[in-house]
C-alpha cells in the first residue's frame, strides 16, 4: 500500500500544476467542485514559485468562468424574462460589470458568468473583471496559508 501512496505522490508532484489548471477550470465552470484543496496541495510542495501558482490556477478559473460566459450567449430569448429572476441577472443588471468581481464566490459567481453571456455583455470587460476576481480570490488564499508577508 505504501508503494501506491509513493507512486501517487509522485504523479501529483509532476502533474500539480496540471492538476490545479484542471480543478480550477472546472470548478469555474457549472460543474460542481473546488480548486481550493488543489491550491493549497500545489502550495505545499514547495516546487514552484507563488507566482506560477497564481498564474495557473487564476488561468484555469477564468477560462472556467469564461466557458460559462460563452455558454450564455447560447442561450436564446435574453428578452424574455421570468417575472422572478434569477439573483445574479438582478446582480448584474443593478451593478453592472463590477458584479463580475465576485466571479469567483460559491453558488452565484458560476451564474454570474453565464448571466453575462446571456445578457451580451461586451467581452473585453467581462473577461478583465472575472480575471481580477479570481486573481485577488487566489491572492489572498496564498496570502492565509503562507503568511501575509510571503506575497
Amino acid at each position: 500500500m505504501d508503494a501506491v501512496f509513493s507512486q501517487l505522490g509522485v504523479w501529483f508532484a509532476d502533474s500539480a500544476l496540471t492538476l490545479l489548471f484542471a480543478t480550477g477550470f472546472l470548478s469555474a465552470t457549472l460543474l460542481p467542485g473546488g480548486s481550493e484543496a488543489a491550491l493549497i496541495a500545489t502550495l505545499s510542495l514547495n516546487q514552484y514559485s507563488i507566482f506560477s501558482i497564481l498564474l495557473v490556477a487564476t488561468l484555469g478559473n477564468t477560462l472556467g468562468g469564461l466557458t460559462n460566459y460563452w455558454l450564455g450567449l447560447w442561450i436564446p430569448n435574453r428578452t424574455q424574462q421570468e417575472k422572478h429572476g434569477h439573483k445574479a441577472i438582478a446582480w448584474l443588471q443593478k451593478y453592472g460589470y463590477w458584479s463580475l468581481l465576485f466571479s469567483w464566490a460559491p453558488v452565484i459567481g458560476d451564474p454570474l458568468c453565464l448571466a453575462a453571456g446571456w445578457l451580451r455583455m461586451r467581452f473585453l470587460p467581462c473577461l478583465v473583471l472575472i480575471t481580477l476576481g479570481k486573481l485577488v480570490r487566489y491572492a489572498v488564499l496564498v496570502g492565509l496559508y503562507t503568511g501575509l508577508g510571503n506575497l
